[in-house]
């Protein structure tokens, strides 16, 4: 009944659609939850059988890893179609093991579900004091909102906004208000002392002066220097006053830098502003449907071993992830690194079939990868692997090797275009300043 259970589950919860990479124009429209479909009344039907392939493909490499020191009841496999969502291997499938940063799939589709994939945080900049001569007599003040991207480039492209302006010096202090973050910073003191750097030329430290050479050519250098201190506040001043609006890269965006690089600090930015990881949890069971005991989460990153999911669950919220972004004329390649396409982060090293849209989670005893692989025989097949043991290189040579020996049976067929991708340009946008 337990096995009736897991298929019927998968087999009803999404239709999810065509191929997963044909990357078209964006066309942003009201955001859309991901729904549970309705599958509770719906009629038994004959169960597919595993596939032959995939069954040969799970056990070959369960053995090696038993040969190897690594307990069969360790290693948690899940393999499925898009086409009615068949199941064609699973090991361990539906039992909840440490996943390391897979936790960052629930914490892209919980984002998703609450802001859709167009959604800015804002920054807004304000003032208290008059501007007379290029001189802010009074004080800087910065109200954040959790952008998780605000970085080098985006505090540079604030300092030239504010030049604009016409302020070259702050008599006053740099005061900090709600969730400000920089470079990755969480401590909105430190942020601001990032912040109060960026802004002025004369004291970038080497990785300023870095990132400002990747800006585009011609980038002005600002120059404004804050003779206060960084403060923190609860609300903004009374008499502050409205200078600037920067507003973050889209949500997209900011999703697949932070799974590319599986950026813990941004995954954790990012599930504060969700609520934490309970809601998180909440979030990912509502819109799935998957068993509460198929994920157990402490954090919104994936550091530590309490941190659970099943293969089952992994493939499950990618999915929905890719039917939620369908509408919107977008995928999972939107959200998560892309083989062929994407060179660092993560996929640096990797050997995957061309065409996958994976993401991948390291612990020391931990080796994880979940996606999808393009296929010519099977259509869209989503798998994950969830390995436990000590040899993390080879765990993830044998991940590489066990989706590369299913398209070799079943037919490699990617079908991204590799001339849409994040715009090179992203960070530093001026554009997304107004004054």
């Amino acid at each position: 009944m337990v096995m009736i259970r897991r298929i019927i589950t998968g087999l009803f919860i999404y239709s999810v659609a065509a191929i997963l990479l044909n990357l078209v124009g964006r066309t942003a429209t009201k955001p859309q939850t991901a729904q549970l479909i309705n599958w509770q009344n719906a009629a038994l039907f004959t169960l597919p059988k595993p596939d032959p392939v995939a069954e040969a493909v799970m056990h070959q490499y369960l053995k090696i890893w038993q040969t190897t020191g690594g307990i069969p009841a360790n290693q948690g496999i899940w393999i499925q179609t898009s086409s009615g969502l068949n199941l064609l291997a699973e090991n361990q499938g539906t039992v909840a093991l440490p996943a390391a940063s897979l936790t960052k799939i629930a914490t892209s589709l919980a984002s998703l579900n609450k802001w859709g994939p167009d959604y800015q945080f804002e920054t807004i900049i304000s003032a208290t004091g008059a501007i007379n001569n290029g001189v802010l007599q009074g004080d800087l003040v910065i109200i954040g909102s959790g952008d998780p991207l605000f970085v080098w480039e985006e505090g540079i492209a604030v300092g030239n906004s504010l030049s604009q302006l016409g302020i070259r010096q702050v008599t006053g202090s740099l005061i900090i208000v709600g969730d400000f973050y920089m470079n990755f910073q969480k401590n909105p003191a430190m942020a601001g002392a990032f912040f109060r750097q960026g802004i002025n030329a004369k004291t970038w430290s080497r990785g300023f002066t870095f990132k400002h050479a990747t800006m585009a050519k011609g980038t002005p250098k600002p120059q404004i220097a804050i003779a206060g201190t960084v403060k923190l506040a609860s609300t903004p001043p009374p008499n502050a006053y409205f200078l600037l609006r920067h507003q973050s890269p889209r949500m997209t965006q900011i999703l697949r830098e932070m799974n590319i690089h599986s950026s813990n600090d941004m995954a954790e930015m990012l599930g504060k502003s969700l609520g934490g990881a309970s809601v998180v949890v909440e979030e990912v069971i509502k819109s799935t449907g998957i068993s509460p005991t198929e994920i157990q989460l402490i954090n919104t990153s994936g550091l530590g071993m309490e941190n659970k999911i099943s293969p089952h669950a992994a493939t499950t919220m990618l999915i929905a992830i890719n039917k939620y972004l369908e509408p919107f004329q977008l995928n999972i390649a939107d959200v998560f690194p892309l083989s062929g396409r994407d060179k660092n982060g993560t996929m640096h090293g990797r050997k995957m079939p061309l065409g996958t849209a994976m993401k991948t989670g390291t612990l020391r005893e931990v080796s994880a990868l979940a996606g999808a692989i393009p296929t010519r025989d099977r259509g869209l097949v989503w798998f994950a692997i969830i390995n436990r043991g000590n040899d993390i290189p080879k765990f993830r040579a044998q991940q590489d090797e066990i989706l590369s020996k299913l398209t070799q049976q079943w037919g490699n067929l990617p079908t991204f275009n590799p001339d849409i991708s994040q715009p090179a340009g992203i960070l530093g946008d001026s554009e997304r300043i107004q004054q």
